[in-house]
């Protein structure tokens, strides 16, 4: 089915409550994913949904939630440290920082795949300007870490336009091909699905 066509029908799903995502799922052949270290981070055209970020920085920050590294001490606790993790989407640090933020995080930011990157999170400073630009490439942007032979992650949601949807599949897609050593030798299928719904086998635009 094409993709114009998945969306159209996943619409005559059963309305739900919520504002149900839409998910891409796409699975892949002839990879190890034991051996072959996939990850990237894929930018998309259009807001998903808003994104909790957190902000290791040298000083306080009026656009992000910021943990200072006067304030370090306190997640050597274990409990108050999963609970950083779980309660924010993103975090980002100014770079002199980071090797702090290495030894005191990364042990619970690394497995969950929220460790700042130089693709996106660590800042070359702390001002406002640069926090914002950040920001917004986070506002539109999905991490990837492939850990089993299967991609499945949301790019977009009901409440959104069709066009918008369309443009974010086209960017994730074309986002997935680069990342894979093969191209496109190495996706095996594409689906979409909404939360609630069956997944619709998408081939091609």
């Amino acid at each position: 089915m094409k993709l114009k066509e998945a969306l159209t029908e996943l619409r005559k799903s059963k309305e739900r409550k919520f504002n149900q995502s839409i998910d891409i799922i796409v699975n892949l052949k002839g990879i190890d994913v034991k051996k072959e270290n996939l990850s990237s981070v894929i930018n998309v055209p259009h807001v998903i949904k808003e994104k909790k970020v957190c902000g290791f920085m040298a000083k306080k920050s009026d656009v992000i939630d910021t943990i200072l590294e006067a304030g370090f001490e306190k997640y050597k606790d274990k409990k108050a440290l999963k609970n950083l993790v779980k309660k924010y989407d993103f975090f980002v640090a100014v770079a002199p920082l980071m090797p702090k933020v290495a030894t005191v995080f990364g042990k619970a930011l690394g497995p969950a795949g929220k460790m700042p990157s130089p693709q996106l999170g660590i800042l070359p400073s702390d001002n406002e300007a640069v926090v914002k630009g950040v920001l917004d490439k986070i506002a539109k942007s999905i991490k990837i870490r492939v850990k089993e032979p299967s991609i499945k992650t949301c790019i977009g949601r009901v409440n959104m336009k069709d066009e918008e949807i369309a443009d974010n599949f086209r960017a994730f897609y074309q986002g997935i091909i680069n990342m894979l050593p093969n191209k496109k030798e190495q996706i095996k299928n594409i689906m979409l699905k909404l939360t609630m719904s069956k997944p619709i086998r998408v081939e091609g635009e």
